[in-house]
């Protein structure tokens, strides 16, 4: 038998997401210091920039000239960073993020520093939060006598709760006339289905579904909004998964899904290797004939046909039969990608084929 699409039930919030209720991304340039000689460069301008900018806010002049100007300032123990983090909806001030601090310049591990408070700015350009902590790494570097050992990435670091929420984003309930249920994966059918759980779920057919994607649910006249999501998310509802195939070229892996239906097909699959090998030899002339020493290319052209490996998939095959008669003839990841792009063309893969 071909691999059926068996429906499964999931809850509403698996696999949708109320529209307008959303994360939002913040973004910040500050500086990390405290670090023990493996910070940015002389050659990297900007974070003697940024120091200069913060010592003149806290009432410290930096001389322009003479061998305590800017221009002489050593920057080695900090290093200029870019700051990231993601705003939960309904996020109220006071509330701590998480942050990610990755080096901007030359610096060669931030291990050890420790992030100065930095502005963490909206799409809009409000500032929205404050971060400052000590970095916590998933690597280090170090270096002794020319030799040096490193072990993950040592130029990107996180700070647990550094950061606080100062601004939020306004986002009332009660001013919503109408809530939609986006799918995470568009599907008519999916969507159809979902709108007449939600109405059996409510008792009154208040949903329907405005697209493949989208089902749009009317509340009624002061209802609590909080408690009406509460229950459309915990509605269940039977999804069909498409049936997809996944592969990454730069890796060689394969994905296959389990809803993935083979039509009968004959493969043939062979490979032609051409070697050329290029030697270097010296000719040496007799001890007493009136020749000369001379260096000698030779090149050697190797020819390897392999045989063709044949592979029948008859009525009813299943991607398990696919797999095991690819390892059969000793296919690689690159050429059973290669026969799932020719199998996809040939109308026997009837599923999405996404390249990575």
């Amino acid at each position: 038998m071909c691999a059926e699409s068996v429906p499964q039930r999931s809850r509403l919030k698996d696999v949708a997401t109320i529209e307008g209720i959303r994360d939002n991304q913040l973004v910040g340039y500050g500086l990390v210091v405290g670090l023990k000689g493996t910070g940015d460069s002389s050659q990297t301008v900007f974070p003697a920039q940024t120091l200069i900018s913060a010592l003149q806010r806290m009432g410290i002049t930096v001389p322009q000239t003479g061998s305590n100007s800017a221009s002489n300032m050593q920057v080695k123990n900090m290093a200029a960073v870019f700051v990231v983090a993601t705003l939960p909806p309904f996020s109220r001030p006071g509330y701590k993020m998480d942050v990610t601090v990755s080096s901007a310049g030359d610096a060669r591990s931030l291990e050890g520093g420790i992030l100065l408070m930095t502005p963490m700015y909206g799409p809009d350009g409000q500032i929205y939060a404050e971060a400052q902590g000590s970095l916590v790494l998933g690597g280090y570097m170090a270096t002794a006598g020319g030799n040096a050992r490193q072990m993950n990435h040592p130029t990107t670091g996180r700070i647990p709760g550094g950061a606080l929420v100062e601004r939020t984003v306004p986002l009332d309930l009660k001013q919503m006339q109408s809530l939609n249920v986006i799918l995470n994966d568009a599907d008519f059918h999916t969507a159809e289905r979902m709108a007449a759980a939600i109405d059996a779920a409510l008792g009154s057919p208040r949903a329907h579904a405005v697209d493949s994607r989208r089902v749009e649910v009317t509340p009624a006249a002061d209802e609590d909004r909080a408690a009406l999501l509460d229950r459309i998310e915990s509605v269940e509802v039977e999804i069909s998964p498409r049936a997809r195939v996944v592969v990454n070229e730069r890796t060689g892996t394969v994905v296959i899904g389990g809803t993935v239906r083979l039509q009968p097909v004959s493969i043939l699959h062979g490979g032609l290797t051409v070697n050329v090998i290029s030697e270097v030899k010296v000719s040496q002339p007799n001890p007493m004939a009136a020749g000369r020493t001379e260096v000698v290319r030779q090149t050697t052209l190797q020819a390897d046909d392999k045989p063709v490996n044949r592979i029948d998939l008859k009525e009813g095959a299943t991607v398990e039969d696919l797999v095991q008669e690819l390892q059969r003839t000793g296919a690689g990841a690159r050429d059973v990608i290669s026969i799932l792009q020719a199998m996809k063309e040939a109308g026997a893969l009837e599923a999405d084929l996404a390249v990575l």
